[in-house]
C-alpha cells in the first residue's frame, strides 16, 4: 500500500498543489481543511506524515501538534509544519511543540515532496534498525535507545524524533566535531544548507531540556564555522 500524508491546509489551492505532487511521487493523500478535522483524519487514519498549516480555523497548527504528541498512539507521527510567518520565535515554538521540520510559503512543491520523502526514510531506518540492546550514559545523561526514552538526572525528558535522533549522535560520538552536514543529514534526513538555521534551533532546544545553564553549555559545544562537539566525560 503506498504511504498516506495527511495534507492539512485552509487554502484549498494548496491543499490541491500539494496533492498532486505528492500522487506523483506515489504518495495517498488525506486532505483537511482546518484542525479539527485534521485531528479526526489522524485518529481515523494513522497517516505515516503530516504536513501541517500553522494558521488554521478550529484549532491553529501549534494546538494540533501539541495534541499530537500528546497522544501515545500518535505521537511518532512526523510532522512538517507550514508557515507563512517569518518569525523566529513561530519557527523555535513549533520545533518545542514537536514539529520534525517546517516549510516557510511560498515554497516549492519539489522541496516539500523531497522532504516528505526524507522524514519518511528516516522512520522506516529508525523502525527497523536491529541495533543491540543498550543505553547511552555520559554523566547525568542517559539515552535508552531500545525504549526510545532519554533521562536526565533521572527524571525523563520527553525529545522529539528529530531531538532524539541528535542526541542519539552526539552522544555516540563523544569529543568528535560533528559538522552542521553530518547532522543534518544523519538526524533529519537530508543535508541542505538552507536548513542550518532549523538545526540550530533543534541544537537550542536540546540545550533547553539537558544543560543546567543552556547559555554556558556543559555537554553541547558550538564549534563556530563548522558545526557542534559533544564532551561526555
Amino acid at each position: 500500500m503506498p504511504q498516506r500524508i495527511l495534507v492539512v491546509d485552509d487554502d484549498k489551492s494548496i491543499v490541491k498543489v500539494l496533492t498532486a505532487y505528492l500522487e506523483q511521487s506515489n504518495y495517498q493523500v488525506l486532505p483537511a481543511y482546518d484542525g479539527e478535522m485534521a485531528l479526526h483524519t489522524l485518529r481515523r487514519e494513522r497517516p505515516d506524515l503530516v504536513i501541517l498549516d500553522l494558521m488554521m480555523p478550529r484549532r491553529d497548527g501549534w494546538e494540533v501538534t501539541n495534541l499530537v504528541r500528546a497522544d501515545k498512539s500518535l505521537a511518532a507521527t512526523p510532522i512538517i509544519m507550514l508557515t507563512a510567518r517569518v518569525e523566529d520565535t513561530d519557527k523555535i515554538v513549533g520545533l518545542e511543540l514537536g514539529a520534525d521540520d517546517y516549510i516557510t510559503k511560498p515554497f516549492n512543491p519539489r522541496e516539500v515532496v523531497a522532504r516528505v520523502k526524507a522524514l519518511l526514510r528516516r522512520k522506516k531506518l529508525d523502525q527497523t534498525q536491529s541495533a543491540p540492546s543498550h543505553k547511552l550514559i555520559t554523566g547525568q545523561l542517559q539515552l535508552d535507545l531500545d525504549q526510545h526514552l532519554f533521562f536526565v538526572e533521572n527524571s525523563q525528558i520527553e525529545l522529539t524524533r528529530t531531538e532524539f535522533n541528535l542526541m542519539q549522535l552526539f552522544m555516540e560520538n563523544p569529543g568528535y566535531t560533528l559538522t552542521r552536514d553530518d547532522l543534518l543529514e544523519k538526524a533529519m534526513g537530508y543535508a541542505y544548507a538552507g536548513l542550518g538555521r532549523t538545526l540550530d534551533t533543534h541544537v537550542r532546544n536540546l540545550r533547553r531540556k539537558i544543560e543546567s545553564d543552556p547559555d554556558n553549555p556543559q555537554y553541547i559545544q558550538t564549534i563556530y564555522g563548522v558545526g557542534y562537539r559533544f564532551v561526555g566525560d
